[in-house]
């Protein structure tokens, strides 16, 4: 791997033959685990501007320049998120000659705030090419971590680390993206009066420097006081810091997207009995077997047939952006007796094949290793770039689902891939609720297949057992008799990262937001000894902790099981209104709740420690209770609400899993959602539909 420095540059082509599609990594960790950053990509011609609105892509636009360019979301890693870009270089129009990746913050954040700002870039069998770190970055809220472009029509990237202060929205300006007139006005004024004068960047032009530490041609880094985008906003939104109180920036974009209403038309039926006739039956499945196949065929269906989707799912395998064809039941020769994998995917592009092998299973059933194994040898020897592995299990970084043996012999390179059929459907529905399709019918087709994929005759329900190990560490946990080193806490680890990760999954597609695993820096960068530290404090505590980022909301949900006293709780803190009495700040926090739960427990949090504590129940008629008696400052109240917990190590009515999924979503349903973030109110957020 290349490890590069600011301004260096390096032709694709020298570091692997597999470029013709690769992957992009946008890293960084926090100290306190809250830092975030979104993601943007522009596409530009020779004279270093957009070519149109549709060519920069962001979060409310994460397809450009014809399926080339995709954004893949947010990853969580070992020691923070990364945030990944698939490009189908070989299908990205020919008037673009540079692409530039940035990355932006909200809310008044600086990168200076981040550590281990970071770019890799890997071809599309996935090994690492190139890594390049952002160093002092400052007080800017935007910078453009590097670029791809062409020279004699050969791909290369630039490392170029710039900082930007004026935010996204002076970014996009620079590079000619339009922004709406009613909110032109507001931005360019913002700018004026924050820059320091004649520290205004000039706006960036396509770097013509070719060698290595020559300059890139963006702007210097003008003052740190300027404007940046905020938190959530509507679709297609790009959002300045004044936005309480000015109108909003917003990139036109392309075209309109089709989505699924929430509330469903009124049947026809005569009677609740009448059911409604369905693409994909799920009638006489009567084994593991048959529900594996089917499942496969109907997701593979619907790839081909929902251009958005199967890209979607796919890119990030390294997968180009072209026509895409699906097969099943494929006979492939492998010594005395062929291979029938489940499924095969390929796609054409340029008159060049992308193929991957899939192997699919449901209900739980574990991956076999020597199956795995037939088809990595098959793919090697056909020339196949993947092999996909598709069932319920989550995989974790650092513990591979299946250990498979790589012949370092072979020239031609094989990816091993996983997917979960958790992260399936939250990918579907994010498309049909929140981020549309290009048509009503593609929106059908992928309302049918989560009806599919929901129902529980699919066996596709994500993951559904915490292990073997589960219930005997519960019971060594009541003995005391649990030690640290036990390899049985580390199992319990493992599988509770998982179920969080799919947690994270399931309420991000209901929500349509970005819901990730924080991940401490302080926890270390390695992921077995950090879930090896994990598994120690479960031994000596009892408890399982994990918290989530939910983008848009005023704090970190902390998830707890207790497993001594067999509860549940899920938590949050929020910040005390920065006006008004401390009486006239706890009346304004009780008014978001009005329609919260009872039994919510309430704690004021002061400095160097806690305050008051109460259910709301107690606390509704008299506010004044939850104040310091001492008349400390208030920094803050935790919000928390506590649930029993399941015994079972499954997903059924008693079971643990199935616990932790109703505790989170009746916190963020009653709690969260009431919540007004960042200075401004929030309408009551209508229930979420059950996963």
């Amino acid at each position: 791997m290349q490890k590069m420095i600011k301004g260096a540059n390096i032709g694709l082509a020298s570091l692997s033959d597999n470029v013709g599609s690769v992957v992009m990594s946008l890293g960084w960790s926090s100290p306190t685990g809250e830092g975030d950053a979104d993601v943007s990509v522009l596409l530009l011609d020779g004279d270093g501007k957009v070519r149109g609105d549709a060519d920069f892509c962001f979060y409310n636009n994460p397809v450009v320049g014809n399926g080339s360019v995709q954004l893949l979301g947010k990853t969580p890693t070992s020691d923070g998120d990364e945030d990944r870009i698939s490009f189908d270089l070989d299908a990205v129009p020919v008037e673009v000659e540079q692409i530039v990746v940035a990355a932006s913050r909200y809310g008044g954040a600086r990168f200076g705030d981040l550590d281990d700002l970071r770019l890799t870039l890997a071809d599309g069998s996935g090994d690492s090419l190139v890594q390049f770190s952002v160093e002092d970055a400052g007080a800017v809220s935007a910078c453009v971590f590097g670029e791809l472009y062409r020279r004699d029509g050969a791909w290369k990237f630039r490392a170029v680390g710039q900082g930007y202060a004026s935010g996204l929205a002076g970014l996009a300006t620079d590079f000619g993206v339009d922004i709406d007139d009613d909110a032109d006005a507001a931005a360019e004024a913002d700018v004026e009066a924050e820059a320091e004068p004649g520290k205004e960047p000039d706006g960036p032009r396509g770097g013509s420097a070719d060698e290595p530490g020559g300059q890139a041609g963006f702007p210097a880094v003008p003052a740190p006081r300027a404007p940046e985008p905020a938190p959530a906003a509507p679709a297609g939104t790009v959002r300045t810091p004044s936005e309480e109180t000015k109108p909003r920036a917003r990139p036109r974009t392309a075209r309109k997207k089709v989505t699924l209403p929430r509330a469903e038309k009124k049947t026809l039926a005569e009677n609740d009995s009448w059911r409604t006739a369905r693409l994909f039956p799920l009638s006489a499945l009567k084994n593991d077997r048959e529900r594996e196949t089917r499942a496969t065929s109907v997701l593979l269906s619907v790839m081909t047939q929902v251009p958005e989707f199967g890209r979607r799912l796919t890119a990030g395998f390294g997968a180009p952006a072209g026509r895409m064809e699906t097969f099943t039941e494929v006979s492939l020769p492998h010594g005395d007796s062929p291979r029938r994998p489940d499924g095969v995917i390929r796609v054409e592009r340029a008159g060049k094949l992308w193929t991957a092998l899939v192997e699919t299973k449901t209900n739980g059933n574990a991956l076999k290793p020597d199956q795995v194994q037939a088809y990595m040898d098959i793919a090697a020897r056909r020339g196949y770039e993947a092999v996909i592995t598709l069932s319920n299990d989550v995989a974790l970084d650092g513990t591979p689902l299946v250990d498979v043996r790589i012949d370092g012999r072979r020239k031609h390179k094989v990816a091993l891939w996983h997917l979960s059929w958790a992260e399936v459907r939250h990918q579907a529905q994010m498309l049909i609720r929140h981020e549309g399709v290009g048509s009503a019918s593609h929106a059908w087709l992928l309302r049918e297949l989560l009806h599919y994929l929901q129902h529980e005759h699919s066996g596709c329900h994500g993951f559904q057992n915490m292990g073997a190990a589960w219930v005997p560490v519960r019971k060594a946990i009541d003995d005391e008799t649990l030690s640290q080193g036990d390899p049985r806490a580390t199992e319990v680890i493992e599988s509770w990262e998982r179920l969080v990760r799919q947690v994270c999954l399931g309420l991000g597609g209901e929500l349509g937001h970005k819901v990730l695993p924080v991940q401490r820096a302080k926890r270390g960068t390695d992921p077995r000894a950090r879930r090896a530290a994990l598994a120690d404090q479960l031994c000596s505590q009892g408890r399982l902790h994990s918290e989530l980022r939910i983008e848009g909301t005023p704090g970190i949900l902390a998830i707890t099981a207790d497993l001594r006293t067999r509860k549940l709780r899920t938590s949050i803190e929020v910040p005390a209104a920065e006006r008004g009495y401390p009486l006239s700040r706890a009346k304004r926090l009780l008014r978001q709740l009005a329609a919260a739960p009872a039994d919510l427990h309430i704690e004021t949090l002061v400095e160097g420690g806690t305050g008051p504590r109460g259910t709301l129940e107690r606390l509704r008629p008299e506010p004044a209770d939850i104040l310091p008696k001492d008349g400390a400052e208030i920094s803050g109240f935790r919000l928390s609400l506590f649930k029993g917990m399941g015994n079972g190590r499954g997903n059924a009515e008693t079971g643990f899993i199935r616990s932790v999924d109703e505790a989170v979503d009746r916190f963020h349903t009653h709690v969260i959602a009431h919540l007004e973030t960042r200075g401004t109110r929030r309408p009551a957020a209508e229930p979420a539909e059950a996963r």
